[in-house]
């Protein structure tokens, strides 16, 4: 699987989640604190082309999934285990 990039805060319990499925199955990922790098939800939003009203937002390689939610259910299509 391509990268997964996960934009989020630290203080958000779904963006651990997302990098603790990355971490249980074995995927390469790259964390992104929004508060550390400075990035908005507007700056996502214009990154992706939609409104973002929530983290984390995650990508595969340049598909953006969604969020924690959207990651666990892509991970089921492409069958890696979502435990």
């Amino acid at each position: 699987m391509e990268q997964v990039t996960i934009f989020g805060r630290a203080s958000c319990g779904f963006c651990t989640r997302a990098r603790q499925l990355c971490e249980i199955n074995d995927l390469p990922y790259r964390y992104v604190d929004m508060v550390e790098e400075g990035i908005s939800k507007e700056d996502l939003s214009k990154t992706i082309g939609k409104p973002v009203h929530t983290v984390p937002q995650i990508f595969v390689g340049q598909q953006h999934v969604g969020g924690f939610d959207n990651f666990s259910e892509y991970l089921e299509r492409v069958g890696t285990t979502a435990s």
